[in-house]
């Protein structure tokens, strides 16, 4: 059995189009790093702290941040 888990970040950028939050605000606006976001659009693994940061900014809940791919 394969153990391995992925994660899609897809419902981010749909949640931030909807908020009309870029990713240029999220920078210079709200000092997310540029590395972190990098990560993120290659489907990295991020902390759980970056995920409640991204929820609070975003005044969403963690589905609209992440998918976990079995």
């Amino acid at each position: 059995m394969d153990n391995a888990v992925s994660f899609s970040y897809e419902p981010l950028w749909n949640t931030m189009k909807e908020k009309g939050i870029s990713t240029y605000k999220l920078i210079n606006t709200y000092n997310f790093n540029k590395g972190t976001l990098y990560h993120l659009k290659r489907g990295d693994n991020v902390n759980i702290a970056t995920l409640a940061a991204l929820c609070q900014i975003l005044e969403c809940r963690i589905e609209d941040v992440v998918t976990i791919l079995y």
